[in-house]
């Protein structure tokens, strides 16, 4: 997994990894979460791709647009 930037400096994320259709984010608290474009949608897959990769506004994303729908958590 990469390190996510956390330009905005007040992120809970620590961590991402991008496939072709998936994004699995680690957060603060060691939770790994997956969103695959089963659970929540291609778009906003894509949108969280572009996201993790600036490293600024994902947790904001995940909060407003795919906070529960999550395809598993480790």
């Amino acid at each position: 997994m990469e390190t996510y930037k956390n330009l905005g400096g007040d992120s809970g994320i620590l961590y991402f990894e991008i496939g072709n259709d998936y994004v699995r984010v680690e957060f603060d608290d060691e939770a790994i979460y997956t969103y695959t474009y089963a659970s929540a949608g291609e778009y906003n897959i894509e949108e969280m791709k572009k996201i993790a990769i600036s490293g600024e506004g994902l947790n904001s994303f995940i909060n407003k647009y795919v906070r529960k729908k999550y395809a598993s958590k480790e």
